[in-house]
């Protein structure tokens, strides 16, 4: 694919973001598609704001783009009733435009693998409210692709960390938690293995996608750190931030309770299954095809740290 061709991403989040500085940086032309547009932005980025919940607005978004990324959320508690929506208006919009979507999937609509390793066939059996949602998207993706409406390429990753990812289960509670002495949060058991997936290696997987035809039509998992669990991965944090961190396990039976009267515990609570069981991301077929190199689990966290640091002295 030529670096003249128009890449257009739809989502300026923490791993959207980071995908517009990874392409910008390999000298594509960006557009960046959100609601607001930021007060900085990026030497050789086109802003565009709209609203991807206006299917008109998305189609003009979209105008021209060679390759769509796909990188938008919803917020957490209201899932089935937006994210879907918003997808849809982004696959008409690069059906309108002729270009190739490439989409940023989680791994909820799995459901419980019973400690398996996640691979790519695996069946999406998901069992809670937010992972059949996410399972009925990726259909409603393959479908597209299958009736010749539109081109894929479908991107996976596990629970985000690095620079700018606050809210997820390595984000605030952990990393801003450990910096100023406290307890770091979790749930379920450290103890068990879990792929946390780094933002910086999420940017650099779907980039990949966009620009290798060989991403068409299927579905990867994008490679990150090394998988180790919870506890290994703290000790290496307690050793970045240069003290002990103590591990606080959230109990299942508070997590039911505070779900009764908070939609987030609530949603929360649905997820807890990945952190009963070994939670691992394969991502073999992409290295395979790629040759990807990841970022080491030591670095991700060195670099997660000092964000996290630089964030905390800020006034």
């Amino acid at each position: 694919m030529s670096d003249a061709e128009v890449h257009v991403v739809f989502g300026a989040g923490q791993v959207g973001n980071a995908l517009i500085h990874r392409l910008v940086s390999a000298g594509h032309t960006v557009r960046a598609v959100s609601r607001q547009r930021p007060e900085s932005v990026a030497p050789g980025v086109e802003w565009h704001v709209a609203d991807a919940t206006d299917p008109t607005a998305t189609v003009a978004a979209a105008a021209g783009a060679s390759v769509v990324y796909q990188c938008l959320g919803a917020p957490y508690t209201k899932w089935p009733e937006q994210f879907p929506p918003m997808q849809r208006n982004v696959i008409v919009a690069a059906q309108a435009a002729g270009a190739l979507l490439v989409t940023l999937e989680n791994v909820y609509g799995y459901g419980p693998t019973g400690g398996h390793p996640m691979t790519e066939d695996h069946p999406l059996a998901a069992t809670t409210v937010k992972g059949r949602t996410r399972a009925a998207m990726t259909q409603e993706l393959l479908l597209a692709s299958e009736a010749g409406r539109v081109r894929i390429a479908i991107g996976r990753a596990s629970d985000f960390f690095g620079a700018g990812a606050t809210q997820s289960a390595l984000g605030e509670r952990v990393f801003a938690n450990a910096l100023a002495g406290k307890r770091a949060d979790f749930i379920g058991d450290p103890d068990l293995l879990h792929t946390y997936s780094y933002v910086p290696d999420i940017a650099a997987g779907l980039m990949t996608l966009g620009t290798d035809e060989r991403s068409i039509g299927e579905v990867w998992h994008l490679p990150g750190p090394e998988t180790v669990t919870t506890t290994a991965l703290m000790q290496m944090v307690a050793r970045e931030v240069g003290h002990p961190v103590e591990i606080r396990s959230v109990p299942k039976a508070v997590l039911s309770v505070l779900g009764v009267v908070n939609p987030m515990m609530r949603g929360v609570a649905e997820m807890r299954y990945q952190f009963d069981e070994d939670f691992v991301l394969d991502s073999q077929k992409f290295v395979s095809t790629f040759g990807a190199e990841s970022t080491p689990l030591s670095t991700a966290i060195a670099d997660t740290v000092a964000w996290f640091r630089t964030r905390a002295a800020q006034p």
